[in-house]
């Protein structure tokens, strides 16, 4: 018996929309790097990029559980001395939501150059219109999987801001 390893001309990539309204942040990401990196297909290789496109949707509308909306910072930094710079995850969430999706995405993809050829496979979008309807992208319902399991602790960005 022979062990088969794929090859990039083997790899057929395929587009899938998904809607992220009332799911948990971390779950959602999960799901997504699961797509990006090829893992849900029979013939993954580690070393190849053998997964699909991602279109999110409803960005906007992501729930994050406990206090994390609240709490949670994202930060970055210029590369110059004092220059952390933090933003909590409410005004994150209120004024760019796909930034939240996607920092949290690449967080679970692998850092090197095969890593941001996945993440660019990525589109992240606040509202329910997207620019991929040429490609047809097919739905893919992850709320069995994503959904809150305890509802009284998910939080929206809505029901923190008192909109």
């Amino acid at each position: 018996m022979k062990t088969h390893s794929t090859k990039p001309s083997e790899v057929t990539r395929e587009w899938w929309l998904i809607d992220a309204d009332g799911v948990v942040l971390g779950r959602l990401a999960a799901e997504i790097a699961k797509i990006l990196r090829g893992k849900n297909k029979p013939y993954f290789a580690p070393h190849l990029d053998t997964g699909d496109h991602v279109v999110v949707i409803n960005a906007s509308k992501v729930v994050l559980t406990g206090n994390k909306l609240l709490q949670k910072q994202h930060y970055r930094h210029s590369g110059y001395p004092g220059g952390l710079k933090s933003v909590p995850y409410s005004k994150l969430m209120a004024t760019r939501p796909e930034m939240a999706i996607e920092k949290a995405v690449k967080g679970m993809l692998p850092r090197n150059r095969l890593g941001n050829a996945m993440l660019k496979k990525l589109k992240v979008y606040a509202g329910p219109d997207h620019a991929q309807t040429a490609q047809n992208p097919k739905p893919l319902d992850i709320k069995p999987v994503a959904a809150p399991r305890n509802i009284e602790q998910a939080h929206t960005i809505d029901e923190v801001l008192g909109a």
